[in-house]
């Protein structure tokens, strides 16, 4: 780091914002119109980005944005329809979009789902949602992410990656009995190393990557789980969940910080055992450069061949 970063635990999301101007740049949000979403959404629009919110039900996501922008007539919102799970509509969006790409806020996502789910091609729901249709859509976006001199992809992990690396001769629990919380753990393992595979492969183009952890948030994304059991002074609020998004997608304080993870807005450590909880860090297996190519190319191999 270049200079040290002044937020924390409870710090908002638009305080991590106050004073950025991001006039001129333009933002995807996935799953951008309820939780921790609609707050980035809210505050990257607040600060005068162009945000797209990509949705699977743009219905649903048309009466969020409505309110916002009723109480920010000035922002500049739109929705558009994206299923993740779905790669023929992931490659629809992507071949739809024209417009240099500023940001792309990989946020959307499932928590485990108690049966096993899978893809019209054949794949695991959870790996499939979280990680699978997030690599499509940034490798679909490339271009436009290039011409934006500067872009950033940010993806929304969780210290569930601490509960299990990818299985890579089983990532779609075919012979593994398929568990709910290590699918999604596996899902989340992905998406910190789609975020390092970008910073390696993706360098030359100027597009930095990093994930995050939101932490402890009540939100829809618990309604398998029985509801949030984090302890009550370790939760955060959807104003505070949403900080670590919105620095990595839209400060000056992490200009060219690529391939890493945060946590509580500042670089989580690498651990090498997670522990008794509370749980922090991230995995070594999780941020690991060969671990990363390998499943570039994996991914890229299920893309191209449906089971």
């Amino acid at each position: 780091m270049t200079s040290p970063i002044p937020f924390g635990f409870s710090s908002t999301a638009a305080e991590v914002l106050k004073g950025v101007d991001l006039t001129g740049r333009n933002v995807i949000v996935t799953g951008g119109a309820g939780g921790i979403g609609l707050e980035t959404s809210r505050v990257l629009a607040a600060a005068g980005a162009a945000v797209t919110i990509a949705v699977r039900r743009p219905d649903e996501a048309e009466r969020a944005v409505a309110a916002l922008a009723r109480a920010m007539p000035e922002a500049r919102l739109r929705v558009r329809r994206l299923d993740l799970a779905d790669l023929s509509s992931v490659q629809g969006f992507a071949q739809a979009w024209n417009e240099p790409l500023h940001v792309l806020v990989n946020n959307a996502g499932v928590m485990a789902i108690p049966e096993l789910q899978r893809t019209a091609e054949g794949r695991e729901m959870q790996f499939a949602t979280n990680y699978l249709g997030h690599f499509a859509l940034a490798l679909g976006l490339r271009r436009h992410l290039a011409k934006a001199n500067g872009a950033r992809v940010v993806s929304v992990a969780s210290t569930g990656s601490l509960f299990a690396p990818v299985f890579w001769d089983d990532p779609d629990f075919r012979f593994i009995p398929y568990d709910p919380l290590l699918s999604y753990a596996q899902s989340k393992t992905a998406c910190i190393l789609m975020s390092v595979g970008i910073a390696q492969e993706w360098a030359g183009d100027g597009i930095t990557s990093n994930a995050l952890n939101p932490g402890a948030i009540a939100t829809g994304l618990q309604r398998h789980t029985g509801g949030l059991r984090t302890p009550e002074h370790l939760r955060k609020s959807i104003e505070q969940g949403a900080s670590t998004t919105a620095l990595l997608a839209g400060s000056p304080l992490v200009d060219g910080i690529s391939g890493r993870y945060f946590d509580d807005c500042q670089e989580a450590p690498v651990v090498d055992e997670r522990g008794m909880g509370p749980f922090k860090g991230v995995a070594r297996y999780a941020v690991d450069p060969e671990n990363a190519l390998r499943l570039w190319k994996m991914a890229t191999r299920m893309q191209a061949t449906p089971l």
